[in-house]
């Protein structure tokens, strides 16, 4: 059975609320596999109970965001590094 996904540019909604950048420009490297690459290139599932993004090279999850009333919890915890781009 193949699940269907969304690329990370779904989660440029979602992250832009905690972030003033868009964050589906940042560079994330898989903890599992190494992979670099902006988060937009993720495969996104979801979006209830929340958007769970996993890596295209090994299927790993990288990235957990889950809103609440008031509050959103993300958990970077698959992603050993996030590279943001800043302006000149």
């Amino acid at each position: 059975m193949t699940i269907e996904h969304l690329d990370g540019n779904a989660l440029a909604g979602p992250l832009g609320e905690l972030f003033t950048f868009d964050a589906t420009t940042a560079v994330g490297r898989c903890a599992h596999c190494g992979l670099t690459g902006p988060l937009a290139a993720l495969r996104v599932y979801g979006p209830d109970p929340g958007l769970v993004a996993r890596c295209p090279g090994c299927e790993e999850v990288v990235l957990r965001l889950v809103r609440g009333p008031g509050a959103a919890w993300l958990d970077l915890r698959g992603t050993v590094s996030l590279r943001i781009p800043l302006p000149d």
